[in-house]
């Protein structure tokens, strides 16, 4: 596996690249990096060119110089293929927030591929309104409260208030505002235009992304294949590798 870097709109952007044959781009979820995708880059590569980026502000790539959204993060990925070259792309792989992406980029033409694979999408907003609203009220809320106290003691507060709202604002705290826009950008609108082959794997047992999300997909992606991994969480790859390895491997075929 080679690890590499380029310039791409003027971020230092980080990617690993194995294998050869069709090209395959895997996009991690949020707080994520290419690196929690190697079991999966490692079993494609032995047929396909797999890449595996790390999105800006994750891993080896720098962060948004601005507050970005969906669609930036699509645009990212369309300058990251030119940049590198690539005159196609067999299948978009996207865990998660990756998924979100993808869907965005497929849907709107920012990216073409021939097949798309999603793992645990994310991108169904609506039926949090409620949750948006109430994290932005903490969120303030907290830092007001905990401004004077020592940095310490202010971070640990913070997190208690972020939870209590299921929140991953934490896990890449200085992308706070850019999560913020994320997590209110839904993409079901983006998912009735993909019109490639999908393939939609979704754990059992996922509370970040329910099943109910790739069900939602399923509808609105017209050639797609859904399937719940029995036994597995959000981490749907990691939980149940082979189930999901052999999937996607009999799907990209």
């Amino acid at each position: 596996m080679r690890l590499m870097q380029v310039i791409v709109d003027s971020l230092m952007t980080q990617y690993v690249r194995k294998g050869t044959g069709k090209t395959i781009l895997i996009l991690h979820g949020w707080g994520d990096t290419s690196q929690g995708l190697k079991a999966l880059t490692d079993k494609l590569s032995k047929v396909y060119d797999v890449i595996a980026l790390d999105l800006p502000g994750f891993g080896g790539t720098q962060a948004p110089p601005s507050v970005w959204g969906l669609t930036d993060y699509a645009t990212f990925v369309q300058r990251f293929v030119a940049k590198v070259g690539l005159s196609e792309v067999y299948a978009y792989v996207g865990h998660s927030n990756g998924g979100a992406i993808a869907i965005r980029g497929l849907g709107q033409g920012i990216l073409r591929a021939d097949k798309l694979v999603l793992i645990a999408s994310a991108g169904i907003r609506g039926e949090y309104n409620g949750r948006n609203k109430l994290l932005r009220v903490l969120t303030k809320a907290g830092k007001a409260a905990t401004t004077p106290l020592p940095k310490s003691v202010k971070t640990k507060l913070r997190r208690k208030v972020y939870d209590a709202v299921g929140s991953d604002m934490l896990v890449a705290e200085h992308l706070q505002e850019t999560f913020k826009k994320v997590v209110t950008d839904d993409v079901r609108q983006d998912a009735q235009q993909v019109k490639v082959p999908a393939l939609l794997l979704y754990g059992e047992h996922d509370q970040a992304t329910p099943v109910r999300y790739g069900e939602q997909y399923h509808q609105l992606i017209q050639a797609s294949t859904f399937e719940v991994v029995g036994g597995a969480g959000h981490l749907v790859h990691i939980d149940k590798p082979k189930i999901v390895e052999k999937a996607i491997e009999e799907f990209l075929r």
